[in-house]
């Protein structure tokens, strides 16, 4: 960090806002603030177009955000393929869960395509966007004043240059992702990996459904097919620990594990894209939202808050995100963004004003990981083995993800609920507590109905441990969203 006492406050590199990194939160909060009168400088170390394996499904609810912010236009041109829903395949056997549709009778529509394609759009609309200037430049580090501790901008180094640039800020975001370098200015937490995504791309692939996201679940770890072009469909593979190279790798273990667990339909396509050279990862990690405590400086996006992205829901929480700051910071309501004590008030009220939608996607995203990976939290674990030693195991889990896919084939309010929320168009933590533990009822009802009564006894014990197993896979995402 950088004492300033010899540097100047005002002058030609000096903005309201200083946001690093142009990828979803940076590019659609610097065109929103440029609107508002803002004067936002946006930095990012490379402006060509990303090649990346998430950030490819945006939920209605994302879709809707999108719109308010003024950015809808983004999705067009870029090859993107309608979503209509979820198709759940267990062991073989599919559920349709469409969105469901709203007051007026329309179905809501999601958006998947090629992340790369989507993020050159959202930088073409900030660029163009009035009081937005856009560098390629790497941020190194922050310019803290040594008194008070306020932030006061960044310090970047252009490719090709010795130099350092010196850029002053009323207000620093650090919107520079899962690895971002300023996280730990700001908090002690640390993100923890939980299992990486393997990538492939698969060419004119026959998905069961098509115009739906697709879960495959079995006794592996899931796996996701969207399309994200007319030609091009994403395959994202959970794996929890690298495969051993005695087992052929991770080239073995999609060939010898994977393919077999998929669709027919799916397994020439993904045999053919198992000839790629390499296979691109990413790690899926969980980190718990923290308020915005440091003055002068903001985190969002994956900085501040992820999630698995099993559920999709990552782009619509950043939507969203900066639906409601731009609100919080608007001109209206924080005048000068140098009045560090009012923004302060302003991020406190984002922390938990969010959550009325974030955490809801972000307990669904953990807690349905876990069910359906079958492997938990590993403290949450350790607790449960030594309270229920005796009768809790993985076949609990395994209870409980068969009871959540024939609750979902009950149709009706048993999918419209979970799909809402999932989707990002359902804001009520309450919908999803509801549904969590309805799923878990009816988890212990199908254990009874297929046992005989003689049976029975068994069942009853076997049923504390099914809905003891619930509150472990869900309680622990509740307690961490409801911490500052």
């Amino acid at each position: 960090m950088k004492d300033t006492s010899t540097k100047p406050w005002r002058g030609d590199n000096s903005y309201d806002v200083a946001i690093v990194g142009a990828g979803i939160i940076g590019c659609s909060l610097a065109f929103t603030l440029g609107n508002q009168g803002r004067r936002v400088l946006l930095l990012e170390r490379d402006l060509s177009e990303p090649d990346r394996i998430v950030g490819e499904l945006l939920q209605p609810g994302g879709v809707q955000a999108l719109g308010t912010l003024g950015l809808r236009d983004c999705l067009e041109g870029i090859d993107a393929i309608p979503v209509y829903g979820y198709q759940v395949i267990y062991h073989g056997e599919g559920v349709a869960i469409p969105y469901p549709r709203g007051p007026d009778g329309k179905a809501p529509e999601g958006r998947s395509f090629h992340h790369g394609k989507f993020i050159m759009k959202l930088r073409e609309a900030a660029r163009n966007a009035p009081n937005v200037t856009v560098l390629e430049t790497t941020a190194r580090e922050i310019i803290k004043h040594e008194g008070s501790g306020q932030v006061l901008g960044v310090v970047c180094k252009k490719k090709g240059f010795d130099e350092l640039d010196y850029y002053f800020a009323s207000l620093t975001v650090s919107a520079d992702g899962y690895a971002s370098n300023f996280r730990k200015r700001c908090i002690d937490k640390k993100p923890q990996v939980r299992s990486h995504f393997f990538a492939l791309e698969l060419k004119d692939a026959k998905l069961p459904s098509p115009g739906y996201g697709h879960v495959v679940l079995g006794d592996n770890p899931p796996v996701l097919l969207y399309q994200i072009g007319t030609h091009d469909t994403r395959a994202l593979i959970d794996v929890p620990q690298a495969p051993s190279a005695a087992s052929g790798g991770i080239r073995g273990h999609l060939a010898n594990v994977v393919l077999p667990d998929l669709p027919e339909c799916i397994q020439p396509s993904f045999k053919e894209a198992l000839k790629a050279d390499r296979f691109p990862s990413m790690p899926n990690s969980f980190l718990p939202p923290s308020t915005n405590t440091t003055p002068g400086m903001m985190l969002l996006g994956d900085a501040m808050n992820m999630r698995h992205p099993l559920t999709g829901g990552g782009m619509t929480v950043a939507f969203n995100d900066v639906v409601l700051i731009s609100d919080l910071l608007s001109p209206e309501s924080v005048p000068d963004l140098a009045d560090t004590d009012s923004v302060l008030v302003q991020l406190s009220r984002f922390h938990w004003e969010r959550k009325s939608l974030t955490s809801v996607i972000n307990i669904l995203a953990q807690a349905l990981y876990t069910l359906f990976a079958a492997n938990g939290n590993p403290a949450a674990m350790f607790c449960l083995i030594l309270l229920l030693m005796v009768f809790v195991t993985d076949n609990k889990l395994r209870v409980l993800q068969k009871g959540c896919f024939r609750y979902f084939q009950r149709g009706g309010q048993c999918i419209d609920g979970p799909v809402g929320l999932l989707a990002g168009i359902i804001h009520q933590p309450m919908v999803l507590f509801f549904h969590f533990f309805a799923v878990a009822f009816y988890s212990i009802y199908i254990l009874f109905a297929s046992l005989s009564p003689a049976s029975w006894p068994v069942a009853f014990f076997s049923s504390f441990g099914v809905f003891y197993k619930a509150c472990v896979v869900i309680f622990p995402y509740i307690f961490s969203e409801a911490k500052s």
